[in-house]
């Protein structure tokens, strides 16, 4: 298969590489156009550092744009108008631009199919399951442009038989006209003596005769072309329709279906060029189709002749005008849609696109758009064709827009870039429903014509489901139901229908997709953690995740009910996880150094094997948002025993004070990040770097943790493990902190059961910091100085 055809089908990332290859230095229109004859080219037999090549490369530049000329001077029609223009003017440029350097030209080429083939090699690698996806795509894209070629062909044959059957009926007309003549030639011969009239009537008689017959004759073979011609129309509007289908109700809903899931961190939803590509030859093929009918109905006025062409004329028409309408309707779309959690007073945007805007000449009275907020029984209304009496559901500042169109794109969007919602009005809640469950959508809706008013089109379109709150707390209920309504709605569905529960499986994937996109990290959840979550959900100590494929989660599970001995649903739970791993983890996720999804008990289970100073990093289970250091050590109540200490969970207000690294970094008793990893191979390169020296007679104040059991404790000197007071900012001896007063002296209440420690309480929080800063120097250190 070409090069280009398959370029075209690439998505995502490799998509946007490809078309960052073109710009004004070579446009892609002429790789589009003139790819057949870029391709079949010999652009590597010049070698590009050779100056004496510059002559086969003059030659190359001067087919290039003769090519492009031919292909300028064959476009017929009003577009093809546009597009000769166009075409001319690349030839122009592109001469101007290489004429003096034609290698740069050789060079420019070889780059763009070099890439080129190098993203379609990587998308359709058959060991990947992207590559299966490429191959899958192209045979479909590749049975799409048959269609297409199909349909041109089609509208050809009909058009030479409408031109065929406009020529027999002029003809028609003008033995018609005969017949009349003769016929009045007769009617004079009543005036002419009977000798005369006996010697002309013969002849006239004879006439009229021949030209009868052939008019009846004719007529009858006119019919057969009327009715042959409608048969041709009614196989070609069965193939539009089933074109149009494929092109409406596959791809186009399946680009929105990406869309829809992008909203939850999937992969782009990809461009929309191809589609618009498409549905501009749908409407093109429709448009000359609908005025061949109509042509068709004119020459049936111009000379009618009983039979079942009207009736037969009458369906095309019809038909014609629905699927256009369809088409229309269906191509007003939303290209970037509103956020789905929209909060109240605040700057939003939105863009709306036609796709077939420019193929039908919309642009020429450009038309205006208008956005309102309604809500989820407005919608379900509104798609019934019940009456609404356009109520809404709040106000939305700045919510008209005209369409514009953009020439270079071919494009015509409304670009909604400072909407606001002012004002929110709720309804009725049902049950334990929360503002936050409560879905609204923004209808987007325009009215225009085609076709010098020919026909008439209002379209509307409706957003992805949105959830409205007015205070930055409501954030992550609201994420919660768009989450549950992206990864879980039903094409085709009421407005907003999703399921009640879904199986774990399908809920594992939704959750691994959002969290690898908000963490933006490639390393997502696997198969452990997942089973550590479900464990959480359900309540359960199996380690078998066979156990969990065919279990089902609520909504109410996810997002309305508290976790067993909790204060907060699962969602707010793992919500809270993604957000501290976002904020102040990523790059300890991305190394591996956090395993996170582990309760205390497995925690202990895995660091009892491993020798003293042994340590991990868990997400807390009693605290959202939270992230605890688990170690091994020596049990200082019973000698020669050891034991797991925890400390209290880190919050995202610890890590705003003093990072993950240097906290780790600052306690000495930690050595090894399990399993055996020296944590300084692991943390250094995210260590802060030391202050410098103290200038001007002032030192420099530093920040720095300490857990008081541990803090004079170095197990192992010889490793150049640096002490706490090694690394301390200040000359006072802080093995005894409670000689200052800098932290409290240690007691029984600090610990739990688990010998957990409250940092809050034990460790150098600012506060504490600025209280000792605050304090006269001589009072300070005055112990030391005496």
């Amino acid at each position: 298969m070409a090069v280009w055809i398959q370029a075209q089908q690439l998505q995502g990332d490799a998509l946007h590489q490809m078309q960052s290859l073109y710009g004004q230095h070579f446009p892609i229109e002429v790789r589009h156009y003139l790819s057949q004859w870029i391709e079949s080219q010999l652009w590597d037999a010049i070698d590009l550092e050779n100056p004496q090549e510059e002559f086969k490369a003059k030659r190359l530049l001067d087919s290039l744009i003769q090519e492009l000329q031919n292909k300028a001077e064959h476009q017929v029609g009003e577009d093809g108008f546009l597009l000769k223009i166009k075409l001319g003017h690349y030839a122009s440029q592109l001469k101007s631009t290489y004429d003096r350097c034609p290698l740069e030209l050789v060079r420019c080429i070889k780059h763009i199919l070099y890439t080129e083939q190098r993203l379609v090699r990587e998308a359709t690698n058959s060991s990947s399951p992207v590559g299966g996806m490429m191959d899958s795509m192209s045979q479909k894209y590749q049975q799409i442009n048959q269609a297409f070629e199909e349909l041109r062909l089609l509208t050809q044959d009909t058009e030479n038989d409408l031109r065929k059957l406009q020529h027999n009926q002029e003809y028609f007309i003008i033995q018609y006209q005969e017949s009349l003549r003769i016929q009045a030639q007769l009617t004079s011969l009543a005036t002419l003596p009977p000798a005369d009239r006996q010697l002309r009537e013969p002849t006239l008689l004879s006439k009229r005769a021949t030209v009868e017959a052939w008019l009846t004759r004719e007529a009858n073979t006119l019919q057969k072309y009327r009715l042959d011609l409608a048969e041709k129309h009614q196989k070609t509007l069965q193939l539009l329709r089933k074109q149009q289908t494929i092109v409406l109700d596959d791809e186009l809903i399946q680009w929105k279906r990406r869309q829809q899931l992008a909203g939850n961190g999937g992969p782009p939803e990809g461009g929309l060029d191809i589609l618009q590509s498409w549905c501009e030859k749908l409407a093109e093929t429709i448009w000359q189709n609908r005025q061949q009918i109509r042509r068709a109905e004119h020459l049936r006025q111009q000379l009618p002749i009983p039979g079942p062409i009207e009736e037969l004329l009458n369906e095309l028409n019809s038909t014609i005008t629905d699927i256009i309408s369809a088409l229309v309707t269906s191509t007003f779309i939303i290209e970037k849609q509103p956020p789905q959690v929209l909060k109240t007073q605040t700057k939003f945007a939105a863009t709306v696109r036609l796709l077939v805007g420019g193929k039908l000449n919309v642009h020429m009275n450009p038309p205006q758009v208008k956005a309102t907020i309604i809500s989820e029984q407005q919608a379900k209304a509104l798609l019934k064709n019940e009456n609404t009496r356009n109520d809404s559901s709040g106000e939305i500042l700045n919510n008209n827009c005209v369409m514009e169109y953009h020439q270079t794109t071919g494009t015509l969007s409304a670009h909604f870039r400072n909407m606001s919602l002012k004002r929110i009005k709720r309804s009725d809640r049902r049950g334990a429903e929360s503002v936050t469950e409560e879905k609204f959508t923004i209808l987007f809706e325009s009215q225009f014509s085609v076709g010098g008013n020919e026909l008439v089109f209002q379209v509307k379109t409706l957003s992805l489901p949105v959830v409205v709150i007015v205070h930055g707390s409501q954030d992550n209920n609201a994420t919660a139901t768009v989450l549950w309504d992206n990864a879980f709605a039903e094409p085709g569905r009421v407005p907003f229908l999703v399921p009640d529960k879904v199986l774990w499986p399908q809920l594992c994937d939704a959750i691994n997709m959002k969290y690898k996109a908000e963490v933006q990290s490639n390393r997502g959840l696997s198969e452990e953690n997942l089973v550590f979550l479900a464990q959480k959900a359900f309540s359960s100590s199996s380690n078998n995740p066979e156990d969990y494929r065919n279990m089902t989660m609520t909504w109410s599970q996810f997002n309305r009910e508290s976790l067993p001995g909790r204060s907060f649903t699962f969602w707010q739970w793992f919500d809270g996880v993604m957000e501290l791993t976002k904020k102040h983890l990523k790059p300890h996720w991305n190394d591996g150094a956090i395993l996170g999804f582990v309760n205390k008990q497995q925690a202990q289970d895995m660091l009892m094997s491993k020798p003293n100073g042994t340590f991990l990093l868990r997400f807390s289970d009693s605290e959202i948002g939270g992230i605890t250091i688990a170690w091994v050590a020596e049990n200082p109540n019973k000698a020669g025993e050891r034991m797991v200490w925890n400390l209290m969970p880190y919050t995202t207000k610890d890590f705003s004070i003093r990072s993950l690294a240097d906290r780790i970094s600052d306690l000495n008793h930690l050595l090894f990040l399990y399993p055996d990893r020296p944590k300084d191979e692991v943390f250094s390169k995210y260590y802060t770097p030391p202050l410098s020296k103290a200038v001007d007679g002032y030192v420099k104040p530093q920040i720095k943790q300490v857990v008081p059991e541990f803090a004079t404790a170095n197990p192992d000197p010889a490793s150049g493990n640096p002490t706490y007071m090694d690394h301390g900012a200040s000359p006072a001896p802080v093995s005894h902190p409670h000689t200052y007063g800098i932290y409290p002296s240690m007691s029984d209440t600090m610990l739990d059961a688990d010998g957990d420690f409250d940092l809050d309480d034990t460790m150098d929080v600012a506060r504490h910091v600025e209280e000792l800063l605050r304090r006269p120097v001589e009072s300070q250190w005055g112990g030391q100085q005496s």
